[in-house]
């Protein structure tokens, strides 16, 4: 080789062995620090190149076992939240695919960058060193592995050859990271992975995160904007993922203050979107604020309100932005639009607020008591939360509203509180942009655990509480995630708000069916559990502390002894909060 050689100044050339070698050479190159994995028979080339790395001091990426593939993708999915990057999770060929599927499905809803990779059933009998060698090689192998998650990815592909390892995998991160973002799928055939090879050229530069530039708006339709919300007499802006970057919260709260603009975060928001503190925040929930609203601006929101419940004005302008604003991947979605604006929302915010600015002079007045009226209702609506939640401490009973408001006592800036649907959001205020994440829309259940265990792992110097329900813990694969814990240090603690059953089964049949037999004989099959297992005792069965709580009064102090053990011992803690048969599952 030619030193000299323009071609070979810009590229490195490494020694390897095989393809898998080449391919964790080139994750590491791509600056992939974990490789999340379950693995099976086609990952014997990869556990082979993990070794040789740890011969040779290589320290990324780092492999992480993780028992189960549903807690694999769901630790992957908040390791993205806290810190941007793409995450690469590689599982078992059909099977494996078909355990990670729900959580593909939670990422894809949720716009997660996850390369999700799979090994792929030996094509071969005989004749390579994959070649098929046990009695599953030939029941694993399906006609079309893609097809298994086609629907919820951006892309797919097989590896056919070492030749174009390279193309294909930075074209997996560059799919996956442009917007609107989302997983891809990739498929590793045994016999290609172990194929023999001397050594491995590829391009001596660090990959973007994303090679496609921001999406900027119309210019044109921001000024419109501008000009609806500054003469609208209710104006209205409804959010629900905006606060995804964290840095961008500010511009959301100038644009409001600008023209005293009411934010509701709906329907239960997937990060700080909004200071919920802030004056012009009016909670969680349109309903009363729609009949009357006259320009609503939705930025990143795939579901503003429902329908069959909201009363919407008829005369109300509709203007939707995002990325996507008109949700192309939902196969039905009929809100209103009368402006649709495509463009990054943290790009968007900033120039939508410019052109406001331009449009005061003259308005002040009316922006000034508009500020004073909404203040007026936001303080009345936390009145009304605090002196709910107080009550409920009162009672014999543990409530979703007294677990949050016990939290927020103890609530500080260096924590992360991971959601899923049972946390009174009415109860617990965030202020700091990035301190709360929430779930998938897609809603598949079991994430919250596996997702703490994410954001611990990307976020070690926070304190992350997970907050579940009964029935959303036993989706996550309680002994896997708790494994999980234990094998990597990653204590958390997990608050089991636990009412006996799946809550949005029940409350689904109520809505349906307010005058029927399950109703009337409060009989609700598939609804309730028959028993109660002592989930405290998951954690304990892998080192942790478990507690369990059927006391309002009593869970003050049981927290603090949680937090404690998490915090100074770096032990996971689970806190079982017996809340007998409660309804309160979606309630923000």
């Amino acid at each position: 080789m030619d030193p000299m050689d323009p071609y070979m100044s810009t590229h490195k050339t490494l020694a390897v062995e095989n393809t898998a070698q080449a391919y964790l050479e080139l994750l590491r190159a791509l600056g992939v620090k974990y490789f999340f994995g379950n693995a099976g028979t086609d990952f014997a080339s990869i556990i082979d190149g993990f070794a040789k790395f740890a011969a040779e001091g290589k320290t990324t990426p780092i492999p992480l076992q993780v028992p189960h593939e549903f807690c694999a993708v769901s630790m992957a999915h908040g390791y993205h939240l806290v810190t941007g990057e793409p995450p690469l999770v590689m599982v078992h060929t059909t099977v494996g695919t078909a355990n990670a599927l729900c959580g593909l499905i939670n990422a894809a809803r949720a716009h997660i960058p996850l390369v999700l990779s799979a090994g792929r059933t030996p094509i071969t009998e005989a004749g390579s060193p994959g070649s098929r060698d046990l009695l599953i090689h030939w029941a694993q192998e399906s006609f079309d592995q893609g097809a298994m998650v086609r629907e919820y990815v951006k892309w797919d592909y097989e590896l056919r050859s070492f030749s174009q390892l390279e193309t294909v995998v930075r074209r997996a991160f560059a799919i996956a990271m442009s917007e609107p973002k989302g997983p891809v799928y990739l498929t590793l055939p045994r016999e290609v992975l172990a194929e023999p090879h001397r050594e491995f050229t590829f391009a001596d530069e660090e990959m973007a995160p994303s090679p496609v530039t921001t999406m900027f708006p119309d210019p044109d339709r921001v000024e419109e904007v501008a000009a609806l919300l500054a003469q609208a007499s209710y104006p209205l802006i409804i959010t629900r993922t905006y606060g995804r970057n964290p840095a961008a919260v500010s511009a959301l709260v100038a644009l409001a203050e600008s023209f005293a603009l009411p934010v509701v975060e709906y329907s239960i928001p997937a990060h700080v979107n909004f200071p919920a503190g802030h004056p012009l925040h009016l909670g969680f929930d349109p309903g009363t604020l729609l009949p009357k609203a006259d320009v609503i601006l939705v930025i990143d929101s795939d579901v503003p309100w429902v329908p069959s419940i909201h009363k919407l004005n008829e005369d109300a302008w509709v203007i939707h932005l995002g990325v996507d604003p008109l949700h192309s991947r939902y196969p039905v979605w009929g809100f209103p639009a009368d402006l649709a604006i495509t463009g990054d929302s943290t790009v968007t915010v900033p120039l939508l607020t410019a052109a406001l600015q331009n449009l005061r002079t003259g308005r002040e007045e009316a922006i000034a008591h508009r500020f004073e009226r909404l203040k007026k209702e936001h303080n009345i609506q936390r009145t009304s939360w605090r002196q709910d939640a107080e009550e409920k401490g009162r009672s014999q009973v543990l409530t979703f509203e007294w677990v949050a408001y016990c939290l927020n006592q103890l609530k500080d800036d260096d924590m992360i509180f991971v959601n899923e649907y049972d946390l009174s959001l009415r109860h617990i205020e965030f202020n700091m942009p990035g301190s709360y994440l929430g779930f998938s829309p897609a809603g598949g259940l079991g994430w919250g655990v596996g997702g703490a265990l994410g954001v611990k792992l990307g976020a070690p110097e926070k304190t992350v509480i997970s907050v579940v329900g009964d029935g959303t813990y036993l989706f996550s694969v309680p002994s896997a995630c708790h494994m999980a814990s234990a094998m990597y240090n990653l204590p958390i603690l997990i608050v089991v708000c636990n009412n006996g059953g799946w809550s949005a089964t029940q409350l689904a049949t109520r809505g349906v069916h307010p005058q029927g037999w399950a109703v009337r004989t409060e009989n609700f099959p598939f609804g309730r559990f028959a028993m109660q297992p002592a989930y405290e005792m998951f954690a304990q069965a892998c080192g942790g502390h478990g507690e369990v709580v059927r006391s309002p009064q009593d869970l003050p102090a049981a927290l603090q002894r949680a937090l404690r053990v998490v915090r100074e011992e770096k032990r996971q803690a689970l806190v079982n909060v017996d809340c007998g048969n409660v309804r309160g599952f979606g309630v923000p």
